[in-house]
């Protein structure tokens, strides 16, 4: 009995409403004249770092936003002329009948193979049928507007795309600007550079490369960086996308592996969830681009799969601070916009959080939720 009310009050419940394809494209449009109000506004120095990074997240979800918004509207669209489509010819025959018997002479009209009672019988079920056409009618017409207005919001939202993805490779170009203009990050003494070099050339793989990075030594700049342990669920992820595979989930080939694969957009921004001192960035194995980060003593970020990366080994960065971007030009963003399709061509980001030369499920530390 109780099962049964709880299921008459959860259908008398109202349904939530999904936004419209205009919502949409309205409130992406506010977040792109958000970030490109916050552009303008960008400061210098570090300042300016942590702005234009914060700008092109911002445009990042912008743009992922609009895309959301042409991709409903094209979906809407699809609907709508299918509907179109199905109703239309028979419609159509129907009110080639109405024309045509408004046409003939009224004679005409008062015969019936069965008779007078027939006619009588006939005229009534038209009387009946006209009204309900017409309505279908105004409906075929409501359709036909809101093609229209689909079509023109499409326009809409792809100028305002386009737009923005310029201002967004602004900001990425104002970004790797400021960035080796840069000269006010504490450093601390890393390997060498000669032997980093040969123990990458030597790796088979990232295991093995990270675990031929010895513990730094504490100094007077690690003691000030902030204890890693009390990170755990706390980490923001490190870039605009969604996790493809997680923690030993076997992929396509039946490969598991030690951390999180994510799906981002390409030329996508790559952040330091944490303090962090970088110990390796370059080109490793089939990686392309590979970044580790020792947040602490014994523990090690690793951020492989970027197309470029930015800072030197050495340098301290604060949390939030630029890694690197993801493969795909910038144009990409939107030349891997498929029109019919409502889609982005993705890029993979490999990421690891290791702790005394063992990796940990990331799911302990990046915050719930997320992405």
């Amino acid at each position: 009995m109780i099962r049964a009310a709880a299921l008459l009050v959860l259908l008398a419940l109202p349904a939530v409403a999904q936004p419209t394809p205009e919502a949409l494209a309205r409130d992406a449009a506010r977040q792109l004249e958000a970030a490109g109000a916050e552009l303008a506004q960008a400061g210098e120095g570090y300042d300016r770092i942590d702005g234009l990074t914060r700008v092109i997240h911002a445009y990042e979800s912008g743009l992922a936003a609009m895309r959301h918004s042409l991709r409903a509207a094209r979906l809407r669209e699809a609907e709508v002329t299918q509907r179109l489509d199905d109703e239309s010819t028979q419609v159509g025959a129907v009110l080639n009948a109405l024309t045509t018997m408004g046409q003939a002479p009224e004679a005409m009209l008062l015969l019936h193979p069965s008779g007078p009672t027939a006619t009588a019988r006939a005229g009534m079920l038209m009387s009946d049928v006209t009204p309900a056409m017409l309505g279908e009618v105004e409906a075929l017409k409501g359709d036909l507007q809101e093609i229209a207005t689909l079509r023109a919001l499409q326009g809409s939202a792809l100028g305002d795309l386009e737009a923005g993805l310029q201002q967004w490779q602004d900001a990425r170009t104002g970004l790797a600007d400021a960035i080796e203009a840069r000269a006010d990050l504490p450093r601390r003494v890393t390997e060498d550079a000669a032997a980093m070099a040969l123990l990458a050339a030597n790796a088979r793989t990232l295991t093995e490369f990270a675990d031929g990075l010895a513990t730094l030594p504490e100094d007077a700049i690690s003691a000030r960086l902030p204890a890693f342990e009390t990170a755990v669920g706390q980490l923001s992820l490190p870039v605009h996308g969604e996790v493809l595979r997680r923690f030993d989930e076997a992929d396509a080939a039946g490969v598991r592996r030690s951390g999180w694969v994510f799906a981002t957009l390409p030329g996508a921004l790559v952040t330091t969830p944490w303090p962090a001192t970088i110990r390796y960035r370059g080109p490793l194995l089939d990686y392309r681009n590979v970044m580790i980060l020792e947040p602490q003593a014994g523990y090690l970020m690793v951020f492989a799969g970027l197309a470029e990366v930015y800072g030197a080994a050495g340098e301290v960065l604060p949390a939030g601070a630029p890694l690197g971007i993801m493969g795909g030009a910038a144009e990409a963003g939107m030349a891997g916009f498929r029109p019919d399709e409502g889609a982005v061509s993705s890029q993979r980001l490999y990421v690891e959080v290791r702790r005394n030369g063992e990796p940990e499920d990331p799911a302990k530390w990046f915050a719930p939720n997320q992405g």
